[in-house]
């Protein structure tokens, strides 16, 4: 069966590269012209040529956001069950050679993180762990998935990439998305900073997507660390190559994207390419543009302010009050931690400012015994049941 490394194959970066830099405002303009827009218009979305055009692309996107999700903003938050890894990457603060206290967490630390984060109001959770399968692989998983899973009614993981039979049996268990991202479609770029263990596989992380897909599970959830490589619009671009692929090829299953930017940790790198932050606002609009039903992430790597005016034109996904470290909510320890937030707010004041922005916080959008309704019956074209929703 034909996965994304055959598509991929036939992708040149620096032949996208200079495409996307020829861009014009003329194409610039024909894109905006069209209610679908294809390759080519993304090119030109996400080109130095569209920065211009900031305006009428933050008043598209919006426009597109409101009609496929409301007014609603889906709340989660990731809790990290251990810092342990074997992997060697120069860019995270859980890389192997770095000297930092290692931490997994035992079944009654995790009950009182799922307590901490239940009492914050969270009801959708993203479980993260650094790369380490023999301490913190599928026996750790199915020893701990049905205390998490009594506490949430939503469960995604950020882990090291599995076997497709392995998300299989997690989704026995409760799982309904994985986010794996690629930090780089750049393979030279991807081994100069992916230096041991598995995760110097590039192609094993590049086709996790497929397995997922292949697994039937819910939610697939993509990005590219921007800043690792020298080209954030190309990794971009590559990107929603990987989206519509996934999308034509599985399309039972739901996605969405992110857009980490590189952030300060222990014995981390500084970016290669920098995207300004009128530049992520031309990303995550043009992102929408080119996939209006897909769920679009920021998290709270952006500054208090960033967020407040960003999250309102596009994004229908957010975390709030993160910590990211082991034991991070029940007990603070920062220097265990795998980079530094930067929006530091408490869930309740992210919450408070969205809605002074007229948007509706999520904390729970579905009860498990009416099914996953999710975004369903939101902006009045879905339908779906929402009788689980809370809004507080």
């Amino acid at each position: 069966m034909s996965n994304f490394t055959d598509v991929w194959s036939t992708l040149d970066w620096d032949d996208i590269s200079l495409r996307i830099n020829s861009k014009t405002t003329r194409d610039v303009e024909r894109a905006l012209s069209r209610n679908k827009i294809d390759r080519e218009d993304f090119m030109a979305l996400i080109s130095p040529a569209a920065l211009p055009y900031l305006e009428p692309m933050a008043q598209r996107a919006q426009q597109l956001t409101r009609q496929r999700f409301g007014n609603t903003v889906n709340f989660f938050a990731p809790l990290y069950l251990s810092n342990l890894c074997a992997n060697e990457c120069t860019y995270c603060g859980f890389s192997l050679s770095n000297k930092i206290k290692r931490k997994t967490l035992d079944e009654d630390e995790i009950r009182r993180e799922c307590e901490a984060l239940n009492a914050l109001g969270f009801k959708h959770l993203l479980l993260v762990t650094g790369e380490h399968k023999g301490k913190v692989g599928m026996d750790y998983f199915r020893r701990h998935f049905p205390t998490i899973r009594s506490h949430f009614d939503s469960l995604m993981i950020e882990v090291q990439p599995l076997q497709q039979e392995e998300y299989a049996e997690l989704k026995t268990l409760g799982l309904d998305g994985v986010l794996v991202y690629q930090e780089t479609y750049h393979a030279p770029t991807y081994a100069l900073h992916d230096l041991r263990g598995q995760k110097q596989d590039f192609f094993w992380r590049l086709e996790t997507p497929d397995r997922l897909g292949q697994a039937g599970i819910d939610k697939i959830g993509l990005g590219a660390l921007f800043g690792l490589s020298g080209n954030w619009r190309t990794d971009s671009y590559m990107v929603a190559e990987h989206l519509l692929y996934l999308q034509q090829t599985y399309w039972q299953s739901r996605y969405s994207v992110a857009f980490p930017r590189l952030r300060p940790c222990t014995g981390g790198i500084e970016p290669a390419s920098l995207l300004e932050e009128n530049q992520l606002v031309q990303l995550i609009c043009a992102f929408r543009m080119l996939a209006p039903d897909v769920e679009l992430s920021l998290s709270t790597r952006e500054s208090p302010y960033f967020r407040d005016h960003v999250i309102p034109l596009a994004i229908n996904t957010v975390s709030a009050g993160s910590k990211t470290q082991p034991g991070g909510y029940a007990d603070d320890h920062p220097e265990l931690e795998q980079f530094a937030p930067h929006d530091n707010r408490s869930p309740q004041s992210v919450a408070a400012a969205l809605t002074l922005a007229g948007l509706q916080p999520v904390w729970k959008d579905w009860d498990s015994f009416l099914g996953r309704a999710s975004q369903e019956n939101v902006g009045g074209k879905q339908t779906g049941n929402l009788s689980g929703m809370r809004i507080p």
